[in-house]
């Protein structure tokens, strides 16, 4: 049995269903999971990751835990408390997935500091482990989607800056590999797309999938950051806009790791547009 944390978001639903094709007993698990997340003959239960008493009957009979490092509730989780659970439970296994800010912004408590301190607790819990370390996801484009519908326009900021988002899929394969297979433990895997991709050239490509042009508005830094502070808390604006228009050549960096783990070259963004456009139509 593996346990995917996190089952309802971009990777962990993509990693619940390559779980289930590939034959293995998985079991589902978030706050709001429900029958409907689920594939046929996948499990699901609901517990909170800020609870660890909450993941024990989940845990109970698992092999292989994929842990989610909390996202936004990250700084609430007591992550050594969830190892010891999921040791109790005979859990031998464990694949985190953490963030690319935890190598490039050490200093920014919402994308490094908070998840380093989950990573340690993972390399300290006694347990086979390997770390996951993405960069931006192509997903967290489904902000311009109410945008593109009802205007066909995007408006963002840094428009010819270029990072080498991820396809969510991808996370989740390799992910998939680690829990399934030998050869990872120990393991930290950097994981980006295979190009880099400005937010002009994911408008175009979103455009070409919709097959009718998509304007683009470039944002100046105040404009997105008073958009983004209506739902993100402010360090983490501060921090996202910095690496999006002042990257490091650490986040610039096209990882050879996804190649490697899985024996192809990661999807583009045009793959990923073509693959959601039905979010944008």
């Amino acid at each position: 049995m593996i346990v995917v944390t996190g089952a309802t978001g971009n990777v962990g639903r993509s990693l619940v269903q390559t779980l289930a094709a590939s034959g293995e007993q998985v079991t589902g698990t978030s706050r709001s999971v429900s029958a409907a997340d689920s594939p046929h003959g996948v499990r699901h239960r609901q517990a909170d990751l800020t609870d660890p008493e909450s993941l024990r009957p989940v845990f109970d009979g698992a092999e292989a835990l994929f842990l989610q490092n909390g996202g936004p509730s990250a700084h609430l989780l007591s992550p050594r408390d969830i190892l010891d659970v999921a040791k109790a439970a005979g859990i031998g296994r464990v694949v985190l997935l953490s963030s690319q800010g935890v190598a490039t912004r050490p200093q920014s408590a919402s994308h490094g500091g908070t998840a380093q301190a989950i990573e340690d607790a993972v390399r300290q819990s006694g347990l086979d482990w390997t770390i996951l370390r993405p960069g931006g996801f192509n997903s967290n484009t489904y902000a311009w989607a109410e945008s593109v519908r009802t205007r066909r326009a995007i408006a963002a900021p840094f428009a010819d800056i270029g990072l080498p988002t991820i396809d969510p899929d991808d996370i989740a394969e390799v992910a998939a590999a680690a829990l399934r297979t030998n050869g990872h433990t120990g393991r930290t895997y950097e994981l980006t797309g295979p190009a880099l991709t400005t937010p002009r050239q994911q408008a175009e490509a979103i455009g070409d999938a919709l097959g009718e042009p998509v304007r683009f508005v470039e944002q100046t830094r105040d404009e997105a950051r008073a958009q983004m502070v209506q739902f993100m808390p402010e360090p983490v604006v501060d921090t996202t806009l910095d690496i999006l228009g002042e990257p490091t050549p650490a986040e610039q960096r096209i990882s050879p790791d996804i190649e490697q783990v899985l024996g192809r070259a990661p999807r583009t963004f045009a793959d990923w547009a073509q693959n959601h456009i039905a979010a944008f139509r």
